[in-house]
């Protein structure tokens, strides 16, 4: 193994490689409305720890992909910038729908007069936002060919659609033109969207990211290049392209602006951000400049640099920058600004229940899988590997999100000791050279993956240490995450530490990627339990509440059952906030600030 030292640091450069660029849109941009209220002089500087996967949204769940399309793209509904917890309120619809007595009617009604960014696919036409968009953008993820791993979002759901989709499987040909009765366009600027039964989770569905509205224009004029030319309504569109180096936005000269008016929460922080961001025109930002640094000490020398903005402190420094909850003098001095939460979202190892080695529900699998979980050291990752900047994860469930219990505890815990005597148990007999074998014999050797970056090295180093208490050999890869990304979704990866945010704030949002008919798109174990799958199902029968909860808590237990994953931890995000970038208040389901900010000069 490769060890990462951090006594002698050097700032990684990010070499530029050549760009694609779409230089072409500016010389079309004046004979569009320009009405984007955004200053070009404006610039916010950040950074991502890992890359993109292009940004067609209905072929991945990359969430570095997913941060920049929701500034492209733009929903019917998404959530209020302040409000916590959550709320969600209109986008491109005028106001939240009309919802028939049954709960399987939704009615939209569209705001008129939105434009799609200039782009050559539309040959010089302004292109104006209808409803028939949005039954293109929701046909699309189901249609076969885009193996969109948003799929399961849809599934069941809408009358007509997965019959249409059937039909494309059968013929090879998905027929956009073809009616269904789930999804309707009555007039040009009216959806009405019929369910097969009654979804408590439906508006969370429609506020996610996947189902911002695209042009079909422009995906038959880009076809396999459309995740690199993203055309939608959003603020900003892309300007300059460099996969896994830089990303950089400009303004949407055909983006009709919004009045910054948001009520405040109770946070303590929103007095502030209203007295500096009340009744601006939005966005103010006209161009944003996204590098992609995966080394977590690059990354904090950019930040102390001033050559980014803003960003999370790194595990590693936060002991330097941190007296408990507040920053240390020095740079409290500085005018920075510190956000602290406990981020919605999970980090845990998939296991992959198809894989020959750890795979498989019999006794002996699960006491293997069992074993393996047991000497993981959550505690420790917490504590020691991310300085305190997390939590030790009890659940699938993440903290703040609908369903959370924290007086749940987990049955698995660190236990090396009875994690031994339960391999002995089942003939994982150790060689003379203390390592195990598979109970017929034959070598037993694990297989973990890992992302580039972050911390990655020293949580594969804890994996080893647990895993030579039990005399299990393990061989480590280290591999960049957007590639992981694919492997996981095809289910094969034997081993991958993974993490999740929430799309939405309901657990379900969880629950989903152990879903066996998730298994090939977010289920990236292919975990195929009927027991947890009836559970899911039987939850998503129920209105959000205390019933619906202890079906959650059934659910987990299960897991934990059949040993599906590893829960590792809940990460503590501490944003650091340079003084001349107003407004900002990390939200836990958007992730995208920039329409959202000021800059001052500075």
């Amino acid at each position: 193994m490769h060890r990462k030292t951090s006594n002698s640091v050097k700032f990684k450069k990010i070499l530029i490689a050549p760009v694609l660029a779409f230089a072409a849109l500016a010389g079309s941009a004046s004979a569009y409305a320009n009405t984007n209220p955004a200053d070009p002089s404006k610039v916010i500087r950040t950074a991502f720890e890992a890359a993109d996967d292009g940004f067609d949204m209905v072929k991945t769940q990359n969430f570095y992909s997913g941060w920049v399309s929701e500034v492209i793209f733009e929903t019917l509904l998404t959530y209020d910038y302040l409000a916590r917890p959550a709320k969600i309120i209109p986008e491109t619809a005028e106001a939240m729908p009309e919802i028939s007595e049954d709960g399987k009617t939704y009615t939209f009604h569209i705001k008129k007069g939105i434009y799609f960014s200039p782009d050559p696919a539309f040959k010089g036409v302004r292109r104006e936002l209808t409803a028939e968009d949005y039954i293109y953008t929701l046909k699309r993820v189901l249609d076969p060919k885009n193996r969109s791993p948003s799929a399961n979002f849809l599934n069941g759901k809408i009358v007509g659609l997965d019959e249409l989709a059937a039909q494309a499987q059968k013929t090879g040909h998905f027929d956009y033109q073809t009616p269904i009765a789930g999804l309707q366009a009555p007039d040009r600027y009216t959806l009405k969207v019929v369910l097969n039964a009654k979804d408590y989770n439906f508006l969370n569905v429609v506020a996610y990211s996947a189902f911002g509205a695209v042009a079909h224009e422009a995906i038959d004029a880009y076809g396999q290049q459309t995740a690199q030319h993203p055309v939608g309504t959003g603020p900003y569109m892309l300007d300059k392209y460099v996969p896994r180096s830089k990303i950089v936005l400009v303004a949407n000269p055909e983006y009709r602006g919004f009045t910054w008016d948001f009520k405040p929460s109770g946070d303590a922080i929103d007095k502030q951000i209203i007295k500096d961001m009340q009744g601006k025109r939005m966005p103010q930002v006209g161009r944003v400049e996204i590098s992609i640094i995966e080394e977590n000490q690059s990354r904090w020398l950019a930040f102390q640099g001033k050559q980014i903005d803003f960003d999370k402190i790194p595990e590693l420094a936060a002991l330097s920058v941190l007296d408990g909850d507040k920053l240390k003098p020095e740079y409290a001095e500085q005018g920075i600004q510190l956000q602290r939460i406990v981020e919605a979202g999970i980090t845990y190892t998939v296991l992959n229940m198809k894989d020959p080695v750890i795979g498989g529900y019999t006794n002996d699998k699960i006491a293997l899988r069992r074993a393996i979980a047991m000497v993981y050291n959550n505690k420790e990752e917490a504590t020691l590997l991310r300085n305190g900047q997390a939590v030790k994860l009890e659940s699938i469930i993440a903290p703040g999100v609908g369903g959370y219990d924290p007086a749940y505890r987990s049955s698995i815990d660190y236990n090396p000791a009875l994690a031994n005597k339960l391999l002995d148990h089942f003939g994982y007999k150790r060689g003379a050279d203390g390592y195990r074998t598979m109970p017929d014999g034959k070598p037993l050797l694990l297989k973990s993956t890992s992302n580039q970056g972050g911390i990655n090295t020293e949580i594969s180093e804890l994996w080893k240490r647990g895993l030579d208490l039990i005399g299990i050999r393990t061989q480590f890869v280290v591999s960049n995450f957007a590639d992981n990304l694919k492997a996981a979704t095809s289910c094969e990866l034997m081993m991958w530490g993974a993490a999740w945010n929430a799309d939405y704030p309901e657990a379900e949002n969880f629950m989903q990627l152990l879903y066996g008919p998730n298994s090939g798109r977010g289920n990236h174990g292919c975990y195929q339990s009927p027991a947890f799958d009836a559970l899911y199902v039987k939850a998503m029968s129920l209105p959000l509440g205390d019933e619906r909860n202890k079906i959650y808590l059934e659910m987990n237990r299960q897991m934990e059952a059949d040993t599906a994953w590893v829960l590792n931890t809940g990460r503590i995000r501490s944003w650091l906030v340079r003084p001349w970038v107003k407004g900002f208040k990390k939200h836990p389901i958007l992730h995208s600030d920039w329409q959202y900010v000021d800059v001052e000069k500075h």
